[in-house]
């Protein structure tokens, strides 16, 4: 009788393992596929930004097109490096605060190579500033 139930937990413990594995390779998937979500979202609210920036100037329609976008940059998780200098422009007067212009523009310089990073292809706007020498 033992020695059935030797055979008997010995197959019960290797499907324990293996559910075990399958629960973890599940999990690291899902985590993964959030990280990728999130950092396109991330991605396609600093292309939409850059876009406007191109020129290093934001006429009073760019300003109101990057104050909506604000919550979708917080939303989507951008670092305070975007959402930071975002809130000053959106928040702005008449007067959009060139530092903060510079910051987001700096940042535009860098999500260019965080594209090619991540395989990325899809930054037109980043070639674009690259023809223009960054301004």
């Amino acid at each position: 009788m033992r020695r059935y139930s030797a055979l008997i937990l010995v197959p019960l413990a290797l499907l324990a393992t293996g559910c075990s594995a399958v629960e973890d390779a599940a999990s690291d998937a899902a985590n993964q596929a959030v990280d990728d979500i999130t950092n396109a979202a991330v991605q396609e609210v600093t292309n939409q930004i850059c876009g406007v920036l191109d020129d290093g100037a934001v006429s009073a329609s760019e300003q109101q097109f990057l104050a909506g976008l604000v919550s979708a940059a917080e939303s989507a998780g951008a670092p305070e490096s975007v959402t930071g200098p975002l809130n000053q422009v959106a928040r702005a007067g008449d007067e959009v605060p060139a530092e903060a212009v510079r910051q987001l523009s700096a940042g535009c310089s860098g999500s260019s190579q965080n594209a090619e990073e991540s395989g990325n292809s899809d930054n037109s706007g980043n070639a674009e500033e690259a023809e223009n020498g960054g301004n």
